[in-house]
């Protein structure tokens, strides 16, 4: 089974992408919705958490984990994976990967909590991939609140994304990267607000598309995970806002179920 977990349910648009490249295969799901939002914890807390995380996806079966949140991403995957020792997967490498593919004139920005943006994890993998790209950080802290009560569609929602990227249109960038996994649910009017010539970048489909070359490259891996269309759900804190997003992202009825550490 492969355990994805996140801060809330932002992380479900990394489950859809798995469930689109690599149909057929067991997903058990967590959305630390108690503790939402990571983003402006300390780094120590963020790897306490994603240390709890991911000890409950693996005892409930997970063989593989992805990490769908770029905060635990940006501070905890190396000391997961020697804790574990399960392939784990983060969601900065392959996002920043195809920024870099897509940009045109090497000028990219990256929306992301605090901690992301304070980390520069994604300047230092970008400039690895490319040292001539510039990158510039937008620290959004009010963004993954606004998905989670769901105000995907209000006007004080479209106010505060169009103060948040000032910044980086100022910059002139050609590239946007979300860099929380709750941003996609925004990405139409970050897309409006941007502009139709910037690329906007989410990590999920990337991310996904890692995971199933990894496992097309280590089919041994790929046996141990079930493959029978088996999907769970479990969040720290249940609430009729988190269903009615899970719903809408995922365009299916599923049950979220309770679970306390």
């Amino acid at each position: 089974m492969i355990g994805v977990f996140d801060s809330g349910i932002g992380g479900l648009t990394v489950v859809r992408a798995l469930m689109a490249a690599l149909p057929g295969y067991d997903i058990t799901y967590l959305g630390d919705t108690a503790r939402t939002p990571y983003g402006n914890k300390s780094p120590e807390t963020v790897l306490a958490y994603a240390m709890e995380d991911t000890a409950f996806l693996i005892k409930e079966g997970a063989r593989l984990v992805v990490m769908a949140c770029n905060t635990v991403s940006s501070v905890a995957p190396e000391a997961v994976r020697r804790q574990f020792q399960v392939p784990v997967f983060e969601v900065i490498t392959p996002a920043a990967r195809e920024a870099v593919q897509v940009s045109r004139r090497r000028r990219i920005g990256v929306l992301g909590t605090r901690a992301t943006v304070a980390s520069g994890c994604y300047t230092q993998v970008i400039q690895a991939l490319c040292p001539e790209a510039r990158v510039f950080g937008q620290a959004c802290p009010l963004l993954v609140p606004l998905v989670e009560e769901a105000w995907l569609n209000k006007p004080e929602t479209a106010m505060i994304i169009r103060k948040y990227l000032r910044p980086l249109k100022a910059c002139q960038i050609d590239t946007l990267i979300l860099g929380c996994t709750h941003y996609p649910l925004l990405r139409p009017l970050l897309q409006a607000k941007i502009g139709k010539r910037v690329a906007v970048i989410d990590s999920s489909r990337p991310v996904a598309a890692a995971v199933k070359r990894f496992l097309d490259q280590n089919p041994e891996t790929a046996c141990n995970l079930a493959q029978k269309a088996r999907y769970r759900f479990f969040v720290t804190d249940a609430t009729a806002h988190a269903a009615a997003i899970a719903r809408r992202i995922l365009k299916r009825d599923i049950h979220l179920i309770p679970v306390s550490f």
